[in-house]
């Protein structure tokens, strides 16, 4: 959650660009995460950095109101 007095500030994208860059650096090819239906603003911000909707997996399979994306992790420089 981000107060509504720091949104659009580009803090999320800065953050989620700083974890997929430590996931890179440790050998992962792909980032996969779980958000809420109710939660536009996380899934505008995952699509917008590259995210693709996939089928709900794990704990999250069989929950309506989850929605999951995974994304190809590639350096920086690309």
């Amino acid at each position: 959650f981000t107060k509504p007095d720091i949104r659009k500030k580009g803090l999320a994208s800065q953050v989620l660009l700083a974890l997929e860059s430590w996931a890179y650096e440790l050998g992962y090819e792909r980032c996969v995460l779980e958000t809420g239906k109710r939660q536009p603003e996380a899934i505008a911000l995952y699509e917008n950095r590259g995210y693709s909707r996939i089928p709900n997996y794990g704990p999250y399979q069989g929950v309506d109101n989850s929605v999951c994306f995974e994304k190809t992790l590639k350096p920086i420089s690309e």
